[in-house]
């Protein structure tokens, strides 16, 4: 029987999206619980018996299960509550109002990630109102703080609450938006990230005049040139193995770039060169790809100075590194140490804000396969690729304790793919309601063919 779409949850759907946008969970501080508590009410109505479990006050998860035989291994759907802040005199709608026009459903978190939620709620509901005869478990997790790096959400649970949300298989956000090629539109199932190595460094000089600079030591100075160092270092390309199957799918579906893509293969060493030269004609591709073959070092804040005749004695920095996976994330913190010894290690200290290694999970599984079966029967002229993402996810705390986990919240762009993603943590975020009867279908047909 061909996959239907599920036009009979249009209403619920957009409804129950516009509800939990209007509460305000922008972390920090998060103030979860109160989504958590909606998800947990509206559940109930269908006779699930939801838990709320916090880490901190007002800092709340969700977890339900929906039973089944035992016979296949259980599934988490996962999703985070948290959004980032939105600044309402910057958007021409309420950020927080859930507001419904021209077929699109605003605010902050319609598409990172509460619309994704929305989807996983309406899949679990489907499959008990179905009255789907389930192998496994089915859990749903809506937790907190994963905008802030996860520790009071998904990390808290996984470390206290273990047995309540841990599955052998996760479905959670990171992929799933078409890229439109030439022949079809290729689905990206996120099957691998980035590492995190969040750091501070401190600059310490000698104070002065201003107007006599050659009397002092210049903690900005200082900086500047730790900046320029680590802006200069120009790291090893590397290949995982998602990225060659990510250009192998691509190169498939659109003979255009296949030129390009099997010179990048076959030649790491000159991808910076061959990836310029993509981006004369393909800029968004280009730049996609780029941070995907190396580590990443990037000054995100920056302090320094006290008065205007002042030289500071002071200078602060924090940089956002991210590593591929497979390369160690204290190796790198080691490097970029020694990439700093000529500008005088003894006044630079430093300090972790957060750290994690990359992760990979391997596309070799049933659920995998089911998905990339699911697209291709609905629309038969796509393609399935697995993709490293460059930001993390709260995968990456399943990933570490051995679940195997996918980033797919199936979507069809309805405008430049560059375009909507710029929306995610800006100005104007919004989801389609079409893709949100989209979603939902391809999510709760391959949840379903998949624990039956």
């Amino acid at each position: 029987m061909p996959i239907q779409m599920l036009n009979e949850i249009e209403q619920e759907i957009t409804r129950f999206l516009s509800d939990l946008i209007r509460i305000n969970t922008t972390n920090p501080p998060g103030n979860e619980t109160q989504a958590a508590n909606f998800i947990a009410q509206y559940l109930a109505k269908d006779g699930f018996k939801p838990e709320i479990i916090e880490s901190a006050s007002g800092r709340g998860s969700v977890i339900s299960r929906l039973k089944g035989s035992g016979e296949k291994p259980n599934l988490l759907l996962l999703s985070h509550l948290d959004v980032v802040a939105a600044n309402p005199a910057e958007w021409t709608v309420d950020p927080f109002a859930g507001t419904v026009k021209e077929g699109y459903v605003y605010g902050r978190g319609a598409y990172d990630i509460k619309g994704m939620t929305a989807v996983e709620v309406l899949t679990l509901l489907l499959l008990k109102r179905n009255n789907i005869p389930l192998k496994g478990d089915v859990v749903l997790a809506a937790t907190a703080d994963e905008e802030k790096g996860g520790e009071e959400g998904a990390g808290y649970l996984l470390k206290h609450q273990k047995e309540k949300v841990w599955c052998p298989y996760v479905l959670n956000e990171g992929g799933g938006l078409a890229i439109p090629q030439k022949q079809g539109n290729v689905y990206p199932v996120q099957t691998a990230e980035k590492g995190i190595l969040w750091f501070k460094i401190k600059a310490k000089g000698t104070p002065g005049h201003g107007s006599t600079p050659n009397t002092a030591d210049n903690a900005i100075v200082r900086m500047n040139k730790v900046i320029t160092k680590l802006g200069e270092y120009q790291p090893e390309t590397m290949y995982v193995p998602t990225l060659r199957q990510f250009l192998s799918e691509v190169a498939k579906i659109n003979p255009d770039l296949e030129a390009s893509f099997s010179r990048l293969l076959g030649n790491p060493k000159q991808s910076e060169q061959i990836l310029d030269e993509l981006a004369k004609t393909n800029k968004a591709l280009a730049e996609e790809i780029r941070p995907r073959t190396k580590t990443t070092i990037t000054p995100t804040i920056i302090h320094g100075g006290v008065k205007e005749n002042i030289i500071p004695s002071e200078c602060e920095a924090v940089f956002d590194c991210r590593v591929l996976p497979g390369q160690s994330v204290d190796e790198t913190f080691s490097l970029i140490k020694s990439l700093l010894k000529d500008v005088g290690m003894d006044k630079l200290s430093f300090e972790i804000i957060q750290m994690h290694d990359g992760n990979e999970s391997t596309t070799q599984t049933p659920l995998y396969s089911t998905i990339s079966g699911v697209l291709k029967e609905f629309e038969p002229n796509c393609g399935v690729t697995p993709t490293l993402t460059t930001g993390g996810t709260d995968s990456r705390f399943f990933r570490e304790t051995g679940s195997v986990c996918y980033g797919f919240h199936p979507m069809r762009p309805d405008e430049p793919n560059d375009e909507l993603e710029k929306r995610m943590h800006g100005i104007d975020e919004r989801i389609t309601i079409e893709n949100l009867v989209f979603g939902t279908s391809i999510f709760y047909e391959a949840v379903k063919r998949f624990m039956t």
